[in-house]
Parts: C-alpha cells; structure tokens; sequence
C-alpha cells in the first residue's frame, strides 16, 4: 500500500482567496478541513470538508487523474456545506495494492468512507469516473441519499470512444519539464480552456521528481492502463455497446423509487445529443442541463455548475 502526499511544503488550501475571487463569492472564506477515514484492507480515504462543523449537503467525487479540490471553486460558488472525496488512488487517499480502480470497487471504499464522515442523509453528484461511482454509493446508501447528479456521464458511453483521449492524456506521458508543458498538452487535448484554472488544477496534482521533471501523483498516471469499467483504448475496440451499461440498471432502479436524478452534461465534453436522448428515454422527466464547457466542468465553468447544482439540490422533491 502507498499513500501519495503532496510533498510540496505550500499549504494545500493557499488557492482559495484566489478561487473566491474568480467565482465573486463576497461572503467569508468558509473553514475546510482536511479529513479522513478507514476504508478496506487497512488503506485510508482522505477528503475535503466546506464548513465541517455542519452535516454535508453534497458529497462530491471527482473523475480519473483528479482530485477533491478540483470541486473547490464550485463549493465556494455553492456556499452549502459539502464533502468532497479524493478517490482511492487519488490526492492524499491510499493507492489500491491491485491498481485497480473500476467503480464498484470505490464505491465500497467510498460508501465505507461516507459511514464516517456523512453519516446523515446528503446529496451525490458524481463527474466522470466519480459519476459511474456515484451511482453505485447512492444505491448502496438509497435510504441516506436524496439526490444524485451525474456530471458529463451517463453509463453509455463507450470509453474506448469517447473516453480515448482523458485515458491517453493520463497515460500518455509520464514526466514533464514543467507545469507549463503540462497546460500545454491539457488544451491540446482538450481538457481545459483556461491556463489559470489549469496551472492551479496541475499545482495540486503533481509533484516534482529527484531528477527535476515533474509527474502526476495520482496512482493511474503510474499505470500501463487504466482498470476504471471499461477497455483500454489502445485495444482499438469500440464497440457501439458501453461496457458500462449494466450501470444503468441501479440507476434506473433508483429513479424508479423517486430519487431525484439528473444529468449535468458540457455541451464540448463527453455526454453528446445521443447520449443525453438515451438518458431521457431510460429516466423519464429526470433533468438534463447543459453547460457550454469542456468535460471538466468544475474547473472550466465553476459559477455554472454551482448555479446548476442550486438549481436541481433545493426544494428536492418528494420520492413517491
């Protein structure tokens, strides 16, 4: 077991004047803290705390190569208490042994992690692989969650085709000069627009070698391949059929109860026309809402995304 620390000595909370300013919060920066709890064969899940003295709203999980304070801008627009969780394998939580990172297996790590610190009923929302998570921690905790959202994903699509090129920029290439010629590969892969929001994002994922190059800290960035639900796009296959749509049966088993549900999809992202029809077709009256922006919304267009998440939280409707 390995834990990846950011090794940098700079506090991990020094962007927050600065992402305050870009979303116009007025009011105080809020108190965060830094949290963690015990998960499976003695590995530790760590996240983010927005007012930790109250019971979270929102429990928030980030997508592959991410981290919990990708999601700080949109808190700070939100202003609702809310936990955000690194991923196992991600920021300060624990690497998996196996190197294995599909949804099923962090959602019971995440669950586990939930019965510590959000142990009273919150809302999910869920971006990328945090998304196809999402789904399966609201199922196993269907009595304790009162909404889910899903962020640019829905369990049809097909990594190997609309997923390639995340899994190659993760993987792709392991060491850099410096972080600009990581903002550079960034945009050409059309994971970012703004240098700002991505020279902070690469600040709080990367960590800088003994030979002076610097490499991503999160476990997939180590690996050969990624085991996060669906084929290595190297494989060539893809197939019209998603690997990942046995997901759509919890979700539409949660729907069914009158769990509210919705979709948040970037109109430059993952989720395109056909993939948002299929979702209204399988959730009937779930809402679909579209933000111009890249897949990575909450660093790309944090103002919005919080304005959608206020919108689909509050007053949440009552399951039938």
């Amino acid at each position: 077991m390995r834990t990846m620390q950011d090794p940098s000595a700079d506090d991990e909370f020094r962007f927050l004047a600065g992402d305050a300013a870009r979303v116009s919060r007025t009011a105080p920066l809020p108190e965060v803290r830094r949290v963690d709890a015990p998960v499976s064969q003695g590995r530790r899940l760590s996240g983010l705390s927005f007012e930790p003295d109250r019971a979270p709203e929102l429990v928030l999980l980030h997508g592959a190569g991410l981290n919990a304070h990708g999601f700080d801008p949109t808190l700070l627009a939100l202003g609702r208490p809310a936990l955000a969780l690194d991923l196992p394998g991600h920021g300060r939580s624990d690497w998996r042994e196996d190197a294995d990172y599909r949804p099923d297996l962090l959602a019971s790590d995440v669950s586990l992690a939930l019965d510590a610190l959000a142990p009273e009923t919150t809302a999910i929302a869920g971006h990328s692989l945090g998304g196809l998570t999402s789904i399966l921690v609201a199922s196993a905790r269907a009595e304790r969650t009162r909404a889910l959202i899903l962020v640019d994903i829905t369990p049809g699509v097909v990594p190997a085709r609309d997923a390639g090129s995340v899994a190659e920029f993760i993987t792709g290439q392991r060491s850099y000069a410096d972080h600009e010629e990581i903002i550079d590969r960034a945009i050409a892969f059309g994971i970012g627009a703004s240098r700002e929001s991505l020279a902070r994002g690469i600040a709080l994922n990367t960590r800088r070698r003994s030979d002076g190059r610097w490499e991503w800290t999160h476990h997939l960035a180590h690996l050969d391949g990624l085991a996060t639900g669906g084929p290595d796009p190297a494989d060539g296959d893809t197939g019209a059929e998603s690997p990942l749509a046995p997901l759509w049966l919890p979700l539409e088993a949660l729907h069914a109860t009158g769990l509210p549900v919705a979709l948040i999809r970037a109109d430059a992202g993952m989720v395109d026309t056909q993939l948002a029809e299929e979702w209204r077709d399988r959730l009937p009256g779930s809402p679909v809402r579209t933000i111009a922006g890249p897949h990575n919304l909450h660093e790309a267009a944090p103002r919005e995304l919080a304005a959608a998440f206020e919108e689909l939280l509050g007053p949440v409707r009552t399951r039938r």
